[in-house]
């Protein structure tokens, strides 16, 4: 029997997260947004109540809530900013890896470092010529003695600026393409710079920067997984970390769609409100479609981990189809507006900008598409190259 009933647990959960996205982040959000500016006021009460590293094992300190508790976190706090949840959430793209590759003492020295001592990671993968095609990636690991030494750049980096270690993907075979890609633990040290934050579209309140490794030395022991085998550990990566994008982009989607409906009653023209004309009527409607299907995909790509059970395609589904609608839904909210909608005083236009990157990182649209038609043609196919914008 398929149920999506939450337990009495993760209504808590959600009604928690809620609460935290209208008193915290939506009062600060904007003036985030128009200034770029980092939100650690929003960062030290989220660590406060606990909803920071949601995705860490009790037995290192964190809560080890299940991935559909995630999305139901997640969905809520992107109501109030998907900016700020992008940063409040990092920690557990770059640990998925840990989790995956990692050693048990690698594992409880990263964990635990994470929800002791308030460290932030950032997940390093894309590359500036290396976006949809890891392939391509530059940045180099070359092994010495019991090290490896590592450089190149990254960009588009979440938390970038303020991490205090990172997941990097680099080269271990230059020849070898996809197949000769490792994945290592790498602490913040002087070898390491900030090049460039990115001055952005959206999610503005959200650190993006470029990250440049100059002869980096890192402990053989902090390789994730096997040497060569980096490529298939940032796919099963992005495969647990899709329902939570999908779940920002529902979030974000649930926001637009409230504010129009609300404007809909509200605004009068014609001598009734806007929301008595069906033009009006369908588009509402429309959004409360992709919102709640959204949503279900979500959840059903999250509860497939939770089960044990592969979510590839069923990931790639809730991430196309929510990161899609969020566009559509903030377009048509932007629209219902009118004139209103493209002025900064409403809300509601950041919500379009903010949607925007949904459809690009964490493997864009069309990369969803080719997993999709991939899975669906040939679903018995090893992976083939397919990467992702982190």
């Amino acid at each position: 029997m398929v149920d999506f009933t939450l337990t009495d647990e993760q209504k808590a959960l959600r009604e928690m997260a809620h609460d935290f996205a209208e008193k915290e982040i939506r009062p600060v959000a904007w003036e985030h947004d128009k200034d770029g500016s980092w939100p650690q006021e929003v960062f030290d009460k989220a660590w406060e109540v606990g909803l920071m590293n949601t995705h860490a094992p009790e037995q290192y300190g964190g809560p080890g809530l299940d991935f559909l508790d995630g999305c139901i976190i997640e969905e809520e706090l992107s109501w109030g900013c998907s900016g700020i949840t992008t940063s409040l959430g990092a920690n557990g793209l770059a640990a998925a890896p840990v989790a995956l590759g990692g050693s048990e003492a690698v594992q409880a020295e990263y964990f635990t470092d994470l929800t002791e001592n308030r460290s932030l990671a950032s997940f390093c993968l894309t590359e500036p010529d290396a976006g949809s095609d890891v392939s391509g990636m530059r940045t180099t690991a070359v092994r010495k003695g019991d090290k490896y030494v590592l450089n190149g750049s990254k960009c588009f980096i979440t938390n970038g600026s303020y991490a205090d270690w990172f997941t990097v993907y680099a080269k271990t075979d230059k020849d070898a393409g996809h197949r000769g890609i490792s994945a290592f633990l790498v602490h913040k040290d002087a070898t390491i710079t900030v090049d460039k934050k990115e001055d952005k579209m959206g999610q503005r309140a959200s650190n993006t920067a470029t990250i440049t490794f100059n002869e980096t030395e890192v402990d053989a022991r902090y390789l994730l997984g096997e040497e060569n085998k980096g490529f298939k550990l940032a796919m099963m990566t992005l495969d647990r970390t899709r329902p939570g994008v999908a779940a920002m982009a529902t979030g974000i989607s649930r926001a637009a769609f409230e504010m129009a409906t609300e404007y809909s009653k509200e605004r009068v023209q014609f001598g009734v409100p806007i929301a008595m004309h069906q033009a009006i009527q369908f588009m509402i409607a429309d959004m409360a479609t992709k919102v709640h299907l959204s949503r279900l995909a979500t959840w059903h790509s999250a509860s497939l981990l939770d089960q044990g059970k592969p979510n590839t395609i069923e990931s790639s589904h809730a991430k196309r189809f929510a990161a899609d609608s969020a566009m559509e839904v903030t377009t048509d909210a932007v629209q219902v507006f009118g004139g209103y909608g493209f002025i900064k005083e409403y809300k509601v236009e950041k919500l379009m900008r903010d949607a925007k990157i949904m459809q690009l990182y964490e493997g864009t649209s069309q990369i969803q598409r080719l997993v999709i038609a991939r899975e669906t043609l040939l679903p018995r196919r090893a992976s083939a190259p397919a990467a992702a914008t982190a």
